[in-house]
């Protein structure tokens, strides 16, 4: 039968025992669980409820996220993550290129690429060609002022791979960047695209081939049977155009505060919650998170 989770900002919590107990109520759904007080709570239904997307948008208002998983295999053997906008608040390349000085040109095209008006590979190569020249010790300066990392990245992956499970990276980005967020926040390995330089310039290229929408896709594929696993075992978040294939092939697939057009296709939508909505998708209560 499938599960109603409800979740809110951790930061800011929304979900009163009333919004929870009316929806439960209204559903016919079993017993409540709470995961976390005034964050996240869930109860089984007997069925898909007809009106779950107006209720789903009805609470998105309220500052609550609303998602229906299936109760078997919750909890995933393989998280996959993006980088930027998502387990860090900052696309990379658009602060490089406001140190290089060249910001507002690059910001448009990452945009329209992350909208999906652009394909991802030819804009990632017009957006490196504006830094060519500029000192290759931008990439230090980036992590060093300009990386905050997204609330609750530390719990998802420690508490995931405290339950046997892989974490990897997979971005669009740089190695350059993912190596630092790999070590920071406990991933077991990360995959990117290298960003050529030349001395200590950027060249204007990145290495190829380019790390796009179908290399998450197959990095899900060839990881899980790495692993010998299903993709139904696999957890995937984002919040880009280049992450809907990855997304729409994992067991679950979260847009995670995610531009319109991924936010509208993918399986599940959180607007309000941190990383750790990952976690209550799942069936963790906050009281098993594992803080690393």
């Amino acid at each position: 039968m499938p599960v109603v989770v409800m979740i809110s900002n951790p930061a800011a919590p929304r979900l009163t025992d009333e919004i929870a107990e009316d929806l439960r109520a209204r559903w016919d759904g079993a017993p409540l669980r709470r995961l976390a007080p005034g964050v996240a709570a869930e109860f089984v239904v007997p069925a898909r409820p007809a009106d779950l997307d107006q209720a789903a948008a009805a609470l998105r208002a309220e500052g609550v996220d609303l998602a229906l998983v299936p109760e078997g295999g919750r909890r995933k053997r393989l998280l996959l993550a993006d980088m930027d906008s998502t387990m860090i608040g900052q696309e990379c390349i658009d602060e490089l290129a406001d140190l290089a000085g060249v910001g507002p040109q690059v910001a448009a095209v990452t945009a329209r690429a992350m909208n999906g008006e652009l394909e991802f590979e030819g804009a990632l190569r017009e957006r490196v060609a504006l830094l060519a020249g500029h000192p290759a010790g931008l990439v230090d300066r980036v992590l060093a002022e300009r990386i905050t990392y997204t609330p609750g990245g530390r719990e998802l992956v420690a508490t995931m791979r405290a339950a046997g499970a892989r974490a990897v990276l997979v971005s669009g980005g740089f190695t350059a960047f993912t190596a630092a967020v790999t070590a920071h926040l406990g991933f077991d390995a990360h995959h990117a695209n290298r960003l050529d330089v030349d001395g200590e310039r950027m060249a204007g290229t990145v290495a190829e081939p380019i790390l796009g929408r179908q290399a998450k896709l197959d990095a899900l594929h060839r990881i899980s049977a790495e692993m010998g696993i299903e993709t139904g075992a696999v957890v995937a978040v984002g919040d880009g155009a280049n992450d809907l294939a990855m997304l729409g092939a994992a067991g679950l697939g979260v847009a995670l505060h995610a531009k319109p057009v991924v936010a509208a296709q993918a399986q599940v939508r959180i607007d309000h919650g941190d990383l750790t909505a990952l976690l209550y998708l799942q069936g963790f209560a906050r009281s098993e998170f594992v803080t690393g």
